[in-house]
């Protein structure tokens, strides 16, 4: 007779033996309402009960030890209904204290000679375990590795395993594979089934190892579909323009360029033009470095664009940065007849008016602006490409109004925040993504240097010297004012004491982000016409204007920031022929700080700190807490998993684009994780 297979992925929890009405309400809270939900709640961490030799314990490590009970127990009081019982133990040649916190009643539990196997915190300077579990006589335990699970409301970690344990005796012949069978064969996965098994009830580390490389691959390749069925959806419902460049004329733009491109600008301009040049609208992310030359491509791409016969846009966040933005343009794009126009909310009345009287009738070929372009009046008459530039400044909304002023333009996002390449293809999946990772030859290394807070006299004596020679100075600090919080530096007492420092000598400027924006601009523009010749600031000047003849950037408590933000703030200098310096004061409490000043003293590659930074923070906080876009993962971590998610990256790709997927049986499963994520239909599939 036929087994009847449940459907576990719809079965209430409330099928297993044990889960009642109350249970399943907590469950419910934790997010598992089928029995497949139970089976997916994956321990965070295991506790490790393998027995180890003390030798080789690291201090304050917890540990496992079996030993013999060789003096009675001690036990004294302290403080109020409090207690220590502490009991000799010979482990092997060691002989060692265990100590038990306010259990007194243990005290008439043992005997010399007694064999005992105790769990706890190892102190190796004292030679002390204090002991949080403990097994006396010769009981073993059947499990080496325990798991632990996050639960909630009145659920113990221990009634969890008893659940999962009954709903694995009843339902786990009912898990099916989801992965076709060639991929386990190819990369030697286990089964979903015993994954699952292996991963609640684990038998050794090797079991573990197995069953966790087979989620990590499931988890990525789940994603990465997902991403890669968006991408294609996308292309396929929003079939853009196919531009027809002039080839020759684009070749003669280029050559009379004041410079040769890299290697890395030609291709990422032939990756743009291909895309431009394609039946599907481009949907693509250009991240370079500060100062790699992405204005340059940009250029090149809005010219293209101009030769096929369509107008472009290039949206950037600040109005000073929109002007000089426009100035570079004009400089290149206008001695080959395409015209330029700069659109501000500082652009009024009657010559906005002409801008935009000009604009939709084609007259304007490429326009530059601030936020001002998305303006319900600002009608192109035939927009072809559009240009975002830090792109993260911009809302998702004002992004989508400005592509709406076309039909279906081509999109390129453009970013001076290096992204390491594991971040780029999950938070940007649905997004090609171009790197120039090659800075143009004869710029100049920024010279960074980590040093301490008593050493300020001599930071300040550099500065003056660098002042003297007609340079400028950023100096920047963590805080706006004063903290009752934080002992750190914070930029309206660091100006007043600059202040009165260079009195008389250099004048002082002040930015922060609680100045109102045409405040800012009046600052920058000050700075840049070298009437300030220090500007405090904070991080507000992370990304922005260009200042060639800035060439000290000093950093208070640069502790306090993560690596790619430091690196941002170090690429505000460094922009013209002058030798330019970063300096970083810090005092780090933690190795973790320490790490960061001496990553940033040996390499200005954004993207070898951008990886680094990943690695000492972690995803979540790399874009910050409120960041969307950066999934979370049950099992897989996106820095050290990293090779399985390129190689379930490639797989997805490969799936999407090829017939097989979308009708062969042995792909059902994959197919409806995209209709359950909400990406296709049920009757797409059919």
């Amino acid at each position: 007779m036929l087994r009847k297979v449940n459907d576990i992925n719809i079965l209430p929890v409330t099928s297993v033996k044990g889960i009642g009405g109350e249970t399943a309400l907590a469950l419910n809270d934790m997010g598992i309402h089928s029995v497949m939900d139970l089976f997916e709640h994956f321990p965070y961490r295991y506790e490790d009960y393998r027995l180890k030799d003390l030798a080789e314990v690291a201090h304050d490590e917890r540990v496992t030890v079996e030993g013999v009970v060789h003096s009675l127990p001690s036990l004294t009081y302290f403080g109020r209904k409090k207690s220590k019982l502490t009991i000799r133990i010979l482990v092997g040649r060691y002989l060692i204290t265990g100590v038990f916190f306010n259990q007194p009643y243990l005290k008439n539990k043992f005997a010399i000679n007694q064999e005992i196997t105790v769990t706890g915190k190892w102190d190796k300077h004292r030679q002390t375990i204090t002991i949080s579990e403990h097994k006396a006589g010769t009981e073993k335990r059947t499990n080496e590795f325990e798991p632990v699970y996050t639960v909630k409301g009145d659920l113990t970690v221990k009634g969890f395993r008893r659940y999962l344990a009954a709903a694995f005796k009843e339902f786990g012949n009912d898990i099916t594979e989801i992965l076709p069978d060639y991929m386990l064969k190819e990369y030697k996965l286990m089964n979903r089934r015993d994954a699952l098994r292996s991963l609640h009830f684990p038998l050794s580390d090797q079991d573990l190892k197995h069953s966790r490389r087979r989620f990590v691959y499931e988890e990525f390749l789940l994603f990465q579909l997902k991403m890669q069925a968006i991408r294609k959806v996308q292309r396929e419902q929003s079939m853009g323009s196919t531009q027809k460049y002039d080839l020759q004329k684009l070749k003669g733009f280029i050559d009379c360029l004041p410079f040769p491109l890299t290697h890395a600008q030609k291709r990422v301009v032939n990756e743009i033009l291909a895309d431009m040049k394609s039946p599907y609208r481009m949907n693509r992310l250009l991240q370079g470095d500060v100062g790699s030359g992405k204005t340059v491509v940009s250029a090149i791409a809005l010219f293209a664009a101009h030769s096929a016969g369509y107008q472009g846009a290039l949206m950037v966040p600040t109005e000073i940065l929109a002007e000089q933005h426009s100035a570079s343009l004009m400089e290149m794009l206008e001695p080959h007849g395409v015209t330029t126009a700069l659109l501000t909310s500082s652009v009024k009345g009657k010559k906005r008016r002409e801008i935009l009287e000009r604009l939709a009738n084609g007259e304007i070929h490429i326009l530059i602006g601030t936020h001002a372009l998305i303006q319900e009046e600002v009608n192109f008459q035939k927009l072809g490409l559009v240009i975002t530039d830090e792109q993260h400044r911009f809302g998702v909304e004002q992004r989508r109004i400005l592509r709406e002023k076309g039909e279906s333009p081509d999109v390129l996002f453009m970013t001076a925040t290096p992204i390491p390449r594991t971040l780029a293809i999950t938070a940007f999946g649905e997004m090609d993504v171009s790197i120039i990772d090659e800075m143009p030859a004869g710029r100049k290394a920024i010279e960074t240097y980590w040093t301490k807070h008593d050493t300020l006299d001599r930071v300040l004596g550099f500065m003056e010297k660098e002042l003297r020679q007609g340079r400028q100075a950023y100096v920047i600090c963590p805080l706006i004012e004063e903290s009752e919080k934080l002992d750190l530096q914070n930029a309206l007492d660091v100006h007043a004491a600059l202040t009165q420092y260079f009195q008389n000598r250099f004048h002082v400027g002040l930015m922060h982000g609680k100045l109102h924006s045409s405040e800012k601009d009046l600052v920058m523009r000050e700075f840049s016409e070298n009437n300030i010749q220090v500007l405090v600031s904070t991080t507000v000047v992370e990304v922005g204007v260009n200042v060639p003849n800035a060439t000290l950037m000093v950093i208070y408590d640069a502790e306090r920031f993560g690596l790619s933000q430091l690196h941002q703030l170090r690429g505000r200098v460094g922009r013209g022929s002058d030798q330019s310096y970063c300096i970083l004061i810090a005092d780090p409490k933690n190795e973790v700080g320490k790490e960061r000043m001496k990553i940033m003293s040996e390499t200005n590659d954004g993207f070898v700190l951008s990886e680094k930074d990943l690695e000492l923070r972690g995803p979540g906080d790399f874009f910050g807490k409120k960041q969307s876009g950066v999934p979370e993962f049950k099992m897989a971590d996106m820095v050290h998993d990293y090779r399985a998610l390129e190689v379930a990256r490639n797989d997805a790709a490969s799936l999407v684009n090829s017939e097989a997927f979308w009708k062969e049986d042995q792909f059902k499963y994959l197919r409806e994780s995209l209709v359950k994520a909400g990406v296709l239909s049920g009757e797409k599939l059919d």
